[in-house]
């Protein structure tokens, strides 16, 4: 992988334009907390994001931008054209917020019973707000063009495929993309990268277990879809074990077991749903593939039936090397190499920044936002968590030195290998 992308003279111009970036950025922390905050006050569910959209066009309006609302609903998507001809870089952040009650106590939490920023949403959108008024008083730099996307939906909507859909990738042809997502076990303005899989695929199943019920005494005769649920569990813990390679990464978990009214009852059904997690295309076929069979052979074995219904999820995200090369490059040059790390580990949650990264090369990247110990931080979709402002800064330097470092000299010799 190569540590210092680029030409020495295009590192340094990009080390001139981070100067400017810098100072404009600085100015604007403070009316970008403001947003964030008020963003957070009034969160907004997948694709009810009307508000939230309407706040961002007005701002990005004012910046000069080139603006499309209602994209995938409720996304809004923003084009700066530079002073000269050059490449396209899209800048991603996502809009929607949680169904959860928010139990922080800050004077700006949710107005919204049953909805909350749970997610970090608010200052993804907020600080890429930032980052397209920055580069707007650098448009005279700018050679190429520079989209920012705002989703809705993220949140198991599939919004990046919906935008993707909506030919948010052209007019002008997107050439490489990038995004960030708030991370609470970073320390506050760290940057994490990883290269290659970063995010699990995300699909789920729903078994629904047919038996015959009856008297709880006689269970002789009867089918029990309860006994029969329970064998099905078990053999689902057997796939990763011995259905799957082992270095693939495969989770398989049933979240959800409903069966029976009273105790002396043995009941017609049960049904659970559970998900699958994989980070590869192999074992995610095999997984899901394992799923059915398991759950039939065994519902046969028993004498029961099941009916089995396997929702896609979000595909894997996987990073392109070159991409992160030149993250890496942008980040090292606002906070310092000590400041920016290596992830080892890929995460097993879902992002639906995946189905850009299908598209065209990327990455996606961490914005630590730990104000103390990380281990003492709420967690992502708890109802204490909040967006630290911190961060905004960092996040809006890095975002927008990445899309000036491609459009100066696109992407660098990365591994090759994605």
């Amino acid at each position: 992988m190569s540590t210092n992308p680029g030409s020495s003279s295009t590192a340094s111009s990009a080390i001139g334009a981070s100067a400017n970036v810098a100072a404009r950025a600085r100015a604007l922390v403070g009316e970008i907390t403001t947003l964030r905050r008020d963003l957070h006050a009034h969160p907004e569910l997948r694709f009810e994001e009307e508000r939230t959209g309407a706040a961002i066009a007005r701002e990005l309006e004012a910046a000069g931008l080139e603006v499309r609302r209602g994209v995938a609903k409720t996304g809004v998507v923003g084009l700066l054209r530079g002073a000269r001809p050059g490449p396209t870089v899209a800048l991603r952040a996502d809009m929607d917020a949680l169904p959860l009650t928010e139990e922080t106590g800050l004077p700006y939490a949710s107005t919204h019973p049953g909805r909350m920023h749970a997610c970090g949403h608010d200052g993804h959108v907020a600080m890429l707000v930032g980052t397209a008024r920055v580069l707007a008083g650098m448009r005279g730099e700018l050679s190429g063009s520079v989209k920012f996307f705002f989703q809705p939906a993220e949140e198991g909507g599939h919004g990046g495929l919906r935008m993707c859909e909506a030919g948010v990738l052209e007019d002008p042809r997107v050439d490489a993309i990038f995004a960030l997502h708030d991370w609470p076990f970073l320390p506050v303005g760290d940057i994490g990268i990883r290269y290659g899989p970063m995010m699990a695929a995300t699909d789920s199943f729903a078994i629904e277990v047919l038996g015959q019920g009856g008297h709880a005494a006689y269970p002789h005769k009867v089918v029990d879809p309860i006994l029969l649920a329970c064998r099905i569990v078990e053999g689902l813990q057997s796939i990763v074990s011995r259905e799957v390679n082992p270095v693939d990464a495969v989770v398989v978990t049933v979240g959800k077991l409903h069966a029976g009214t009273a105790v002396n009852i043995i009941p017609n059904f049960a049904r659970m749903e559970g998900t699958v997690r994989s980070m590869s295309v192999a074992g995610r076929e095999s997984a899901l593939a394992a799923v059915a069979r398991i759950a039939e052979g065994t519902a046969t074995a028993h004498r029961g039936r099941v009916k089995v219904e396997i929702t896609p999820g979000y595909p894997p995200t996987v990073n392109h090397d070159a991409a992160c090369d030149l993250v890496r490059a942008a980040a090292e040059e606002v906070v310092g190499a000590a400041r920016v790390s290596i992830l080892g580990e890929p995460s097993m949650g879902g992002e639906d920044f995946s189905y850009y990264l299908q598209r065209v090369p990327g990455a996606m990247f961490r914005l630590g936002i730990a104000r103390g110990a990380v281990e003492a931080e709420p967690a992502l979709h708890t109802t204490t968590f909040n967006f630290n402002d911190d961060a905004i800064e960092v996040g809006i330097r890095t975002l927008a030195g990445t899309a000036l470092r491609f459009l100066e000299a696109g992407l660098p010799g990365g591994k090759g290998d994605r």
